[in-house]
């Protein structure tokens, strides 16, 4: 199973989107700070949107995908699926 997952600094501030193998690990590094640069950097550390893919290669195309999108399209999809941008962190557990 492979996740396109955005992350956030906080609700419409800084948006960082990735793809992973191991969802909780990599949210887990971005809230603790492990990953240098710019995750880092600005403080984004909220799980706020995640797609699950079989497949890596249609991951990494969306991820690509959205990485395009302007930003009010971005929010616009974490609104519609997390309209109170709650951490969903705490569901990977």
């Amino acid at each position: 199973m492979y996740h396109v997952y955005i992350m956030a600094s906080g609700r419409n501030r800084t948006l960082n989107i990735g793809v992973t193998s191991d969802l909780a690990r990599r949210a887990y590094q971005h809230r603790m700070g492990e990953i240098d640069g710019f995750t880092k950097r600005y403080g984004v550390k909220t799980l706020v949107h995640v797609e699950a893919f079989d497949w890596v290669e249609a991951a990494i195309q969306r991820e690509k995908t959205l990485k395009k999108w302007p930003r009010r399209w971005k929010l616009a999809l974490i609104e519609r699926e997390n309209p109170d941008w709650r951490d969903l962190y705490g569901d990977l557990a």
